[in-house]
């Protein structure tokens, strides 16, 4: 009986952990995916402990307990499957380098694989309290010592347990393979630790089977898997919360340079006041020849269009006002790539538009995500050396869960790794002549969006952008 309680006792290390970081990091679907295996996990330890009652508990009784623990281990599969699910979504992985991976990903990090692996589970754990999953308990004691429990009698199907739990360790070496391609370091870190201390855990649980062996080593790998795992979830939340202070403070630095621009803007349309002012007293002038005429009406429609500029901007930046509709993202993306068709012409540049569906509404402001895009097909095309062979930008669209997902790569010269997070930064710019305003603009708005922009991957060949934006729903 001692013996029992202290496994219980061990057992209740997963769930006190689970619960005293639950209480400290904000709801999310990992968190309760953390939480939810570390509950199974104490269960299932729970249901080995229920077997060293022998002097506590009847044959039947522990039988009773035991059938009911086994919960825990058979719905370990599904739990731990909801963790690297959520993962994977809630960051929108990407792997490096190799599109038919990420598609096998898509396919199966899914709600749909989820809800059929729990339905699977289900019946895997219904056929253990019949005769065919376990008959019974038999009475059995550990070699040179007086400590007695109870054992399983497996009945005919219990191949089919084991076989639902090597599936576990077939997902956990594969999501340990995923995990090294994987762009995002700090997703990968916790991917990889957390696949590997979970196959240490169910590799050590196998010897549950050995009654010499298991009450040892089961319990072993308890201990240092709630530890390690625990560890990895609240280093990753750390950066996680570390990164967001980052993206606050880049907020606050663009702030106050909006509110600096704002001034700059107040200054600009008093000029341009001043410039149609002077421009409509010319052309009352009737001596002025029609090519005269001609340049100050094209000096009163730039200011014009100077002074509407100025004036969306200085709405944006001082009032932050923003109105959003729903829109359609494959429509914006072409408009833009419209607008820039000269831009690009210039440079010889290519657009390729990869589109799988026919819209992709979402609720933006279309006249700001349009200049998002704009944005950065400039700097792509302006990135593109002269001498170039391949000069393109390709745009690809998805979806992920309840993101849209945009990739943007180009052919240009490149970003340095250190200098991925910096060129959201105001005033940051590797051109000469650049105002380092570009790709901050980018980030504000996409932010603004409830979305994110960020490097993927950046070498001497080209860079490759991905944009999240909520999405709000998409006809295919």
């Amino acid at each position: 009986m001692i013996v029992g309680l202290l496994i219980c006792a061990i057992g209740l290390i997963p769930i006190l952990l689970a619960f005293s970081v639950n209480k400290i990091y904000k709801k999310s679907n990992l968190t309760l995916g953390i939480t939810l295996l570390m509950v199974i996990i104490s269960g299932w330890q729970q249901g080995i402990g229920v077997l060293y009652f022998t002097s506590l508990l009847d044959e039947q009784s522990a039988f009773w307990l035991f059938r009911i623990f086994r919960f825990a281990p058979t719905f370990s599969v599904p739990a731990t499957f909801f963790v690297a699910y959520s993962t994977i979504n809630s960051f929108s992985v990407t792997l490096k380098n190799d599109s038919i991976l990420n598609r096998v990903v898509n396919y199966i990090f899914t709600k749909k694989m989820l809800i059929s692996l729990i339905v699977w589970t289900s019946i895997v754990y219904f056929i253990s309290w019949t005769d065919l999953g376990m008959k019974g308990l038999e009475t059995r004691s550990i070699s040179k010592s007086a400590i007695e429990f109870y054992f399983p009698v497996y009945g005919e199907w219990a191949a089919l347990y084991v076989f639902h739990m090597a599936s576990l360790i077939i997902f956990l070496l594969f999501l340990y393979y995923i995990s090294t391609k994987i762009s995002n370091t700090n997703i990968r870190s916790f991917l990889k630790h957390f696949s590997i201390y979970t196959l240490f855990l169910f590799l050590l649980g196998m010897f549950n089977f050995n009654p010499e062996t298991g009450i040892i080593m089961g319990s072993l790998g308890v201990i240092i898997f709630a530890i390690m795992v625990m560890f990895e979830f609240i280093k990753l939340n750390a950066i996680i919360e570390f990164n967001y202070y980052q993206l606050s403070e880049r907020q606050k630095k663009l702030d106050f340079t909006g509110n600096f621009v704002g001034s700059l803007i107040h200054e600009m349309k008093n000029t341009s006041t001043i410039i149609i002012g002077f421009s409509k007293l010319i052309m009352e002038d009737k001596e002025l020849t029609k090519s005269q005429q001609d340049a100050l009406d094209m000096i009163r429609k730039a200011t014009d269009q100077l002074e509407q500029l100025a004036t969306n901007y200085n709405e944006y930046i001082i009032h932050s006002k923003m109105s959003f509709r729903t829109e359609n993202i494959v429509s914006i993306i072409r408009d833009s790539i419209e607008l820039s068709s000269e831009f690009t012409k210039q440079n010889h540049i290519d657009i390729e538009f990869i589109d799988s569906y026919k819209s992709l509404k979402a609720f933006v402001n279309k006249s700001y995500l349009q200049q998002v895009f704009i944005n950065l097909i400039k700097n792509s095309s302006e990135a593109t050396p002269p001498g170039r062979e391949e000069r393109k930008i390709t745009i690809l669209t998805n979806l992920n869960e309840d993101y849209i997902v945009i990739d943007f790569f180009d052919t240009g010269k490149g970003i340095p790794e250190s200098d991925w997070d910096h060129i959201f930064d105001p005033f940051v710019s590797s051109k000469g002549d650049g105002t380092g305003m570009g790709l901050p603009f980018v980030k504000k708005i996409i932010f603004e969006h409830r979305g994110d922009i960020v490097v993927v991957d950046s070498t001497s060949l080209g860079t490759h952008f991905k944009i999240l934006i909520p999405q709000l729903g998409s006809d295919i």
